[in-house]
């Protein structure tokens, strides 16, 4: 993989976790999070430039849902779970 590509993939990698820890629901920010790791280890050996900027295009096509929804997440807040209170983290 070309310096370049690496380097655009680990900044959508990061942009992509750095917006799934917006959610405001426990559930749905681990959720997130863990779907954007696996996908990344999934495809951490595809070498065929093709296939990167395919994959390439979907993950920003899925930054922008998960923008989406962040948004209208903190539109409807709601109350913390249990889990996310100070003395269980």
């Amino acid at each position: 993989m070309a310096a370049s590509s690496r380097a655009q993939v680990l900044r959508l990698y990061r942009a992509l976790l750095r917006e799934s820890q917006r959610f405001s629901g426990y559930n749905y920010r681990t959720y997130a999070i863990r779907r954007i790791r696996d996908a990344f280890r999934e495809n951490k050996n595809v070498a065929d430039s093709a296939k990167i900027e395919d994959l390439l295009n979907k993950a920003k096509a899925n930054l922008e849902v998960i923008q989406r929804q962040v948004t209208i997440d903190q539109l409807y807040s709601t109350q913390k779970l249990v889990i996310e209170s100070p003395g269980n983290t």
